[in-house]
């Protein structure tokens, strides 16, 4: 995390200041968001304020302070870490177990009737930085129960110190052949859709699809290879807004060739607010902040719709489906490597969650084409196992192994993934150290059931991904089981290792997000025992063509000729030591049999001794 952090017993005196700021300004309270101009689900330090503020790590959440309280709002996943990270900081925590909006204003409604004087309440956040969706359903609430919205303070700019600047690393672009398709043509695509909308400008502000639009990458957000930055695409000009010195000579001279001219990032809302009258501007609603939309002029139209390349980067192409795969062997020969390591280390030498994540960064980084991590390595022993977002640190962490021979017993759950040029990886397992319970392997197979299950499914194309939820579910379900999180999420090529529009989850669904081919996605289901044992088993699959079971179909008859399957792309060996057989099927036992049998004949090639040795005994039928 970044130095701007500091221990619980610097909050207060923190908080002291916000509410020093909020008196000035005749403000109530201020709401402080996990988030920044872009909505990023990582940020840059800048933006970290919650972070700063609160001394909660989670990546999501939200901080609400007034005068004498102050809360932290997060969901099931982060409970048990904010409990630990909020104590003695002087923040509550507020278990959201529904929409958020409601729970911000019940604490705020509590506040005005224990807390605050009478008169004008008024609710500060920071319009640049809160999305314009997510806003207004805030600013509706407040106003039925007679609060105002300021979204015009920035609080943290008058209190925070030191605050970072925006981050300097370098532009680069994203080259063939993994950038498969030139971004001219990714230009004139995005152009055909203002075109068929009637829109004569679109504003792109998520950086992911702004990296995705440019082919271009950066360094600027941890485990995301993206850069800050706006984009402004007219029907035949496109102007970068980026900061000064981040893009250099060659590539700018590159970008100029196709049409897209370079300004500094801090001119961004200027460009916007000066669309001549008559423009229409295509934006879409969940990927701008309210700051951005309010910078749009009075006489330009606006039209709410979808971001174009957030819908064309979901479905990956054939070229890059063939380096995502090429990516998946290289990350799987580095799991091999280092699971055959840990396997031989154990009881010989110190092994802990922090040396497991070291241990398997280095073995990735030994990997042709390997860029960075795609998120941060959750290594969880036992209990740590059970807290889905769990991160060791070096003042807290579990031992499982020391060189005088003592190795602990349970499970580890190990999620992880990796940057490559040609795919970004994101995967999770459950290992047996020493001999698992039978309530062990009953909650893995079970969870196992659900992967199975769900990985087997054919589907129409444009099933509603939520729809596709429950499937993973129901063998949990069936014992009066369940996980907090959703089943999968979206993954980005060489970007976001979380990216729409598709969402396997208990998500209320929308028409974008329909499965269609070249989608990858998450399937994880899970279960967990707090203070036990956490169980997830991850693989990434990709939406794939089913052929038409009636092959003189009438076309356009989905029931025939218009089906999707998965291909599971992730390639490491399955703990089948955890598999309780009495559960399994035949037909599942063979899925995985079949699994094992791939795993071993793709990565076979890449690795050799000790490593292969342990391939090979993984991979052996049941």
């Amino acid at each position: 995390m970044p130095s701007a952090l500091a221990a619980p017993a610097d909050i207060p005196s923190r908080l002291s200041a916000v509410r020093g700021a909020l008196a000035a300004r005749q403000v109530q309270a201020v709401l402080v968001p996990s988030s920044d101009p872009h909505l990023s689900e990582y940020l840059p330090e800048r933006w970290q304020g919650r972070a700063w503020l609160s001394g909660f790590t989670g990546s999501s959440g939200t901080l609400l302070v007034a005068q004498g309280k102050a809360a932290l709002f997060t969901d099931s996943r982060y409970w048990e870490q904010a409990e630990s990270e909020l104590a003695g900081t002087g923040v509550d925590l507020v278990k959201l177990d529904g929409p958020a909006t409601p729970a911000y204003v019940a604490w705020l409604q509590d506040l005005a009737l224990g807390v605050l004087a009478d008169g004008p309440l008024a609710l500060a956040v920071d319009g640049h930085v809160m999305g314009l969706a997510q806003t207004q359903a805030l600013h509706d609430a407040l106003k039925a129960e007679g609060w105002q919205l300021r979204t015009d303070l920035d609080v943290l700019d008058a209190v925070w110190p030191g605050r970072p600047g925006l981050p300097d690393a370098a532009v680069f672009e994203h080259q063939p052949p993994h950038a498969a398709t030139s971004r001219a043509d990714k230009l004139a695509l995005l152009r055909k859709a203002l075109a068929d909308k009637g829109a004569t400008h679109h504003w792109i502000a998520t950086l992911d699809d702004l990296a995705w639009a440019l082919n271009l990458r950066g360094a600027d957000v941890d485990y995301n290879p993206v850069f800050l930055g706006h984009l402004l695409l007219g029907l035949d000009s496109a102007t970068l807004f980026v900061a000064d010195g981040k893009v250099n000579a060659e590539l700018r001279d590159r970008l100029t060739q196709d049409g897209v001219q370079i300004q500094t990032y801090g001119l961004a809302l200027d460009a916007l607010a000066a669309l001549p009258a008559g423009s229409v501007l295509l934006l879409d609603p969940k990927r701008v902040t309210w700051g951005l939309r309010e910078a749009v002029p009075e006489g330009v139209r606006v039209i709410e719709s979808i971001n174009p390349s957030t819908l064309a980067k979901s479905r990956k192409t054939p070229d890059e489906a063939r380096f995502i795969r090429q990516a998946m062997e290289r990350d799987g020969a580095a799991m091999c490597a280092f699971y055959a390591w840990f396997d031989q280390a154990l009881g010989r030498e110190h092994i802990s969650e922090l040396t497991i994540d070291e241990r398997l960064t280095a073995e990735r980084e030994k990997q042709p084409e390997f860029i960075s991590l795609s998120f941060p390595t959750i290594a969880g022993f036992n209990a740590n196992g059970a807290l889905p977002h769990y991160r060791a640190t070096p003042e807290a962490y579990a031992v499982l192994s020391t060189p005088e021979g003592l190795t602990a017993e349970g499970l580890l759950l190990i999620d992880s993934g990796a940057q490559y040029l040609g795919g970004t990886t994101d995967i999770t397992r459950v290992w047996a150290i020493g001999t698992p319970s039978a309530q062990q392997k009953r909650d893995y197979t079970l969870v196992l059931k659900g992967a199975l299950g769900l990985s087997r499914t054919r589907f129409p194309r444009g099933t509603l991904a939520p729809m596709l939820d429950a499937i993973a579910r129901a063998p949990l379900w069936a014992e009066g089981l369940d996980f907090g999180h959703g089943t999968g999420h979206g993954v980005g090529y060489f970007l976001n290792v979380h990216e729409g529009p598709q969402s396997i989850s208990k998500a209320v669904p929308d028409a974008n997000m329909a499965m269609q081919a070249g989608m990858i996605t998450s399937i994880e289901p899970g279960l967990y025992r707090p203070g036990q044992w956490g169980i997830r088993i991850e693989n990434l699959v990709l939406n794939v063509p089913v052929p038409p079971a009636v092959p003189d179909a009438e076309p356009g008859t989905p029931e025939h000729g218009h089906y999707l399957a998965f291909e599971t792309l992730s390639l490491c060996p399955i703990d089948t030591r955890c598999v309780d057989l009495a559960l399994m099927r035949v037909d599942e036992i063979q899925w995985l049999n079949d699994y094992h049998a791939e795993v071993l004949r793709r990565l076979s090639p890449l690795v050799s001794g000790d490593t292969l040795a342990w391939l090979q005994e993984r991979t052996k039928p049941i």
